[in-house]
């Protein structure tokens, strides 16, 4: 089957390279020229663990191309992905544009029966919205085109995006035309011969269930965040509080883990755009709501333990802080939304200069922080990010973090103040103590 990803980003990019895996033939395409000359020598624009291989593997063997050319993706492909970006407006809610703008271009190149899919986290509503887009540009061209919307959600975790689509939780598949149901069962036949479940339902339904999902993720997470905040108060430990609560299967231990907050490209936005779906109908999200602004507070709170700890009344001038890990988690270079983000704004706006580390993140963080150029600078190492400074603060749990050598970091520092906002060293808590000012959450 000739397969068409419309968007080379996360998703698109991820998504492409594995349904050529599964045997399709596939092309990806993207209107940014540069990431297209990237693909086609052979480089990802992004970092994915796994993804280089298969991308190898499938160019190699003629099963994946890439191309900037929208009338031969639209020509040459039965099923076509829509996998662009869905930005949040300043109100919260998701911009469509160029979701709408896909369809539109898909809808002048068509010639013939095609099923368009949309792969992108989209607002209820969207699949008809694409329907009507691609009606009409149909009819100003006079041609007469059967055609078939699809709402298939992604459910990618980056840093683990490639072995969650090759293995997914399930699939979920939002159609009224049982032609186009027999066609994605199709594309998904390595996964239905695997046993995966399968979960075929109206459009509208299927849109829904991707935020659901993730907005019920945040929710947990924020939840936890704030039981932590309330076990540093009354000398409980946070860590255990999850580990017996992860025991009920009711509940599950995944997304347990008290840290900084949530951020990346999913979270912070798709909460946003279900709290601006519920107004638009009238209905008040305020569970959801109370997610988003305790992930603020997680925020300040860290901020502000930093600064209580090693400030002068508030004031970090004439402070070091080295900090470790940029991007919103482990095994993605992706800086959207990232806790680091907030905390390094916070601490640099208190006086503090910041000297940053991150396996992956730096080059995209320089970007997004620039207008601190002067107060943040990069460096090569975890170790690098310790020199001179008086405290270092991980807020990502890289496993190169977990593994540094503590002695020769407190050799490099100048005081010893170490804040680990993801939990890595709660373990060795009582060895810290003896060499640094340790300061972790939820204890």
């Amino acid at each position: 089957m000739n397969i068409g990803v419309i968007g080379t980003g996360y998703v698109g990019l991820v998504h492409g390279v594995v349904l050529s895996e599964f045997g399709m033939n596939v092309i990806c395409m993207d209107v940014i020229e540069e990431k297209i000359k990237m693909l086609k020598k052979g480089e990802l624009p992004i970092y994915e663990p796994g993804l280089q291989k298969l991308l190898d593997k499938n160019v190699q063997v003629g099963r994946l191309r890439f191309t900037t050319d929208i009338k031969e993706t639209v020509e040459n492909s039965d099923v076509i992905f829509i996998a662009v970006g869905t930005p949040p407006k300043e109100d919260g809610s998701a911009d469509l544009q160029y979701v709408l703008q896909a369809a539109e271009d898909i809808a002048r190149n068509m010639n013939g029966y095609k099923v368009m899919v949309t792969k992108s986290t989209v607002p209820v509503g969207t699949g008809k919205l694409v329907k009507q887009t691609i009606c009409g540009v149909l009819n100003k061209r006079g041609f007469d085109c059967e055609f078939d919307v699809v709402s298939n959600p992604e459910f990618l975790r980056e840093g683990k995006a490639v072995e969650d689509c090759l293995n997914p939780d399930r699939i979920v598949i939002g159609t009224e035309s049982e032609k186009a149901r027999e066609i994605m069962k199709n594309v998904y036949n390595t996964l239905y011969i695997k046993r995966i479940p399968f979960v075929f339902t109206n459009i509208e339904t299927a849109e829904m269930i991707k935020y659901a999902s993730n907005a019920f993720l945040a929710v947990k997470i924020s939840y936890i965040n704030e039981i932590a905040l309330l076990c540093e108060k009354v000398g409980a430990d946070v860590q255990e509080i999850a580990r017996a609560m992860g025991m009920d299967e009711r509940i599950s231990p995944k997304f347990l883990n008290a840290g900084p907050g949530f951020g990346g490209s999913c979270f912070p936005k798709d909460t946003k755009a279900i709290v601006d779906i519920g107004k638009k109908y009238g209905e008040e999200m305020m569970v959801i709501e109370a997610a988003i602004k305790a992930n603020e507070k997680q925020k300040q709170k860290m901020i502000d333990k930093i600064i209580k700890n090693i400030g002068n009344n508030g004031d970090l001038t004439g402070k070091t802080i080295g900090i470790l890990g940029l991007s919103f988690k482990p095994e993605t270079d992706d800086v959207r939304e990232a806790p680091s983000l907030d905390i390094i704004e916070g601490l640099v706006k208190a006086g503090a200069k910041i000297q940053a580390y991150c396996p992956k993140g730096i080059k995209e963080a320089q970007w997004r922080l620039k207008h601190l150029c002067d107060k943040v600078i990069y460096v090569n190492d975890e170790y690098e990010a310790s020199k001179g400074a008086d405290a270092i603060v991980i807020v990502t749990e890289w496993n190169q973090f977990k593994e540094m050598d503590l002695e020769r970091v407190k050799e490099n520092m100048n005081d010893n103040y170490l804040f680990d906002l993801r939990n890595i060293f709660t373990q060795k808590a009582n060895t810290l103590n003896q060499h640094f000012r340790y300061y972790c959450v939820g204890r």
